[in-house]
């Protein structure tokens, strides 16, 4: 039963905040109305769903590497085309295998 009024207070103080931010932010940046409480909470339920889906994982669930269940040999080749490929520029390409040893690398 704790549980369940917790999650209900932070869902509160979730769109409390969520409301504060957008009203006290985008009318003056954006020239955007104030919205009200019930449209911040519309507005967390929002983002969960295009963000988060309706399971508990957020976007980046998907986005992780399985780094625990790999070997040594494994880490050691993930490092190495980490460091090959850098994080900048070439990053997509790299993840494809399209980049190259000969390409010049970003400089940081």
């Amino acid at each position: 039963m704790h549980f369940v009024l917790l999650i209900v207070a932070g869902i509160a103080v979730a769109g409390g905040v969520t409301m504060g931010l957008w009203n006290w932010l985008t009318p003056t940046l954006f020239g955007w109305p104030s919205i009200s409480y019930l449209q911040a909470l519309g507005l967390l339920v929002l983002t969960r769903l295009l963000f988060g889906g309706l399971r508990h994982h957020g976007f980046g669930h998907h986005c992780r590497l399985p780094v625990e269940s790999m070997s040594e040999e494994e880490r050691a080749q993930l490092r190495e085309r980490l460091h090959r490929c850098g994080f900048g520029r070439r990053w997509l390409k790299c993840r494809n295998g399209e980049a190259k040893d000969d390409e010049p690398k970003a400089e940081s």
